[in-house]
């Protein structure tokens, strides 16, 4: 008998699906293109933007012309039935009604902004602005697979975290779940790329105001808070609050956590690092840093990659814990594509084998 090819299907693989990106102007939005551009499952049949209605991907992006697509307003006649399922990329409370109209036509929605991220409208409406479509929340999951993949199955809406709540809440949620740290005097030390403020120009992304400077912001008001200590606090199954400090930092993207925590009952490393292979054995993007390598954000960019890792401090009784993303990926797209995997039912990482972004 000759050589023989077998090829194994995935429930839902046996068709392209049509994905629509509402709002793709913004580097959100290119991030997305380029990934399901890739994928192997995936048609993009509409890429909307108001400002650029009607023009070519090329207007926006000239790096990304050679696809092929136009821009066309979401506003319009029958544009929102060209897509099975869309990735919404608009700003906090725009992105709410657009969700509305998909959801009313049948479709599923994997959401950028933080419309749906809380499970009480009343927190987020104590943190953004009055919401617009309250009676969706209990259609929408929170999208950190990793924590809730079941759920992510059969949600019609998919709230993808934000990027700082993703490095945060990975790290820390088996420890709480597991009683290896303390509730109380958790410290997140943040630092994000540039991008993560988006494509707008404002004077605090300007060149010369980012270029050679570090600046924190948002310090102890930052909207991420509550939504890192929303999941910290069901891991714990008691309210945790932290202190959260957000910084700026002169690099294109990526993003690294450090995490102060206190050890309960002398919990070392050897401890922690086996309850975050344990916890994190079925997920493909989170990795434990081997040997003596601690985190570096080159070594994610690009990537659905989470890379932690952790360090005792003997004399005060803490542990250091590191954490790195990509903000636009991990702490974006590549984390919705993640989802729209779980939701179709094939495997996590379909379409997000790629190498690393050098330099």
């Amino acid at each position: 008998m000759g050589p023989f090819l077998v090829i194994t299907l995935y429930p839902g693989e046996s068709e392209m699906i049509k994905t629509g990106i509402i709002g793709a102007s913004g580097y959100t939005g290119a991030e997305l293109i380029r990934l399901l551009y890739h994928h192997p499952m995936v048609e993009i049949s509409l890429i909307t933007s108001r400002q650029y209605a009607g023009e070519p991907l090329s207007a926006c992006y000239p790096g990304l012309g050679h696809l092929g697509l136009t821009f066309e307003d979401h506003n319009d006649e029958g544009v929102l039935d060209q897509a099975e399922l869309f990735f919404t990329a608009l700003p906090h409370k725009a992105s709410a009604g657009i969700v509305a109209k998909l959801v009313a036509k049948g479709k599923r929605v994997i959401d950028l902004s933080a419309d749906f991220r809380f499970s009480e409208v009343s927190v987020y409406e104590e943190h953004y602005e009055e919401h617009p479509h309250p009676e969706l929340f209990k259609e929408a999951v929170y999208g950190l697979t990793e924590l809730y993949g079941e759920e992510v199955k059969g949600a019609k809406i998919v709230a993808n975290p934000g990027c700082y709540p993703t490095c945060s809440i990975i790290p820390l949620y088996p420890l709480l779940k597991e009683g290896l740290i303390s509730t109380n005097g958790i410290i997140i030390d943040a630092k994000s790329g540039v991008s993560g403020a988006g494509r707008g120009a404002s004077q605090t992304t300007h060149f010369c105001e980012a270029n050679e400077s570090i600046k924190a912001y948002k310090v102890a008001a930052h909207r991420h808070t509550p939504e890192i200590e929303e999941h910290l606090s069901k891991a714990s199954g008691s309210p945790v609050k932290v202190v959260f400090t957000p910084h700026l930092v002169p690099m294109s993207r990526g993003m690294l956590a450090t995490i102060y925590a206190t050890a309960l009952n002398g919990v070392g490393r050897d401890k922690v690092e086996k309850t975050w292979r344990d916890f994190y054995n079925d997920t493909p993007f989170v990795e434990v840093t081997p040997g003596e390598t601690l985190p570096d954000t080159a070594f994610v960019r690009g990537t659905n990659r989470c890379m932690i890792a952790v360090r005792e401090n003997p004399s005060t009784g803490h542990l250091i814990l590191l954490s790195v993303i990509d903000n636009l990926a991990k702490g974006a797209s590549s984390q919705a594509v993640q989802n729209m995997n779980k939701m179709m039912g094939w495997p996590q990482d379909k379409g997000l084998k790629v190498p690393v972004l050098f330099p």
